[in-house]
């Protein structure tokens, strides 16, 4: 009987061995994962950040030189925003998700889209830190063409000396549809849709 338990222990600490091993394994396997996830969270977290901060620059910007289409440019096609200020939104946030801009950092997107490719890498005392890459696109939701508007009858050949010049009343204007519904733009109310509204930010696939 002794015998036959000396022979069994040995084969015991091989099993207890095999188990912890295994157990081992799992973990760095699932430890691995799971950094692997935080990178990606944040990284979709920061190119989020930056295309969000570009869109509220975007409606900034069109709420100055609201009254003068002619001035509009590229915001209706979400085109007019300061990259730097974007990226640095999607630095914070990386912080915020223990990670850093890593590789390229933050770069606008060149595909034609409006939008921003981060690359962040994890901090947060990993010994083995994991990168990842996320887009984030704006995506107009208006468009906007401009009305011709009626012009105002001539001044009279010889107006009287005492005549004070009357001032051109500024009409409503007309022309900028979001989702389909019309937006008038009143000159005593200037006043656009929320950035919501005027803008779709999303990942991109």
């Amino acid at each position: 009987m002794r015998g036959d338990a000396g022979q069994a222990f040995p084969v015991y600490i091989a099993v207890i061995a095999g188990l912890l091993f295994l157990a081992f394994a799992y973990f760095a396997v699932g430890q691995a994962a799971f950094t692997r996830n935080a990178a990606q969270t944040a990284a979709d977290a920061s190119a989020l950040a930056a295309a969000q901060d570009a869109r509220e620059q975007l409606r900034e910007g069109w709420l100055e030189v609201i009254l003068d289409p002619d001035q509009w440019g590229g915001f209706p096609n979400a085109e007019g925003y300061a990259d730097a200020s974007a990226c640095e939104s999607a630095s914070d946030f990386a912080f915020r998700n223990e990670a850093k801009l890593d590789g390229s950092g933050c770069q606008p997107l060149t595909s034609g889209a409006s939008g921003f490719r981060v690359t962040v890498s994890t901090t947060g005392g990993k010994p083995n830190p994991a990168t990842a890459s996320a887009e984030a696109v704006i995506e107009p939701r208006c468009t906007f063409t401009e009305e011709p508007t009626t012009e105002p009858p001539p001044p009279p050949s010889s107006p009287p000396p005492s005549a004070d010049p009357e001032e051109e009343e500024l009409g409503p204007i007309r022309g900028l549809t979001c989702d389909g519904k019309p937006w008038e733009i009143d000159p005593e109310n200037p006043r656009l849709p929320a950035a919501t509204e005027l803008f779709t930010v999303r990942l991109s696939e």
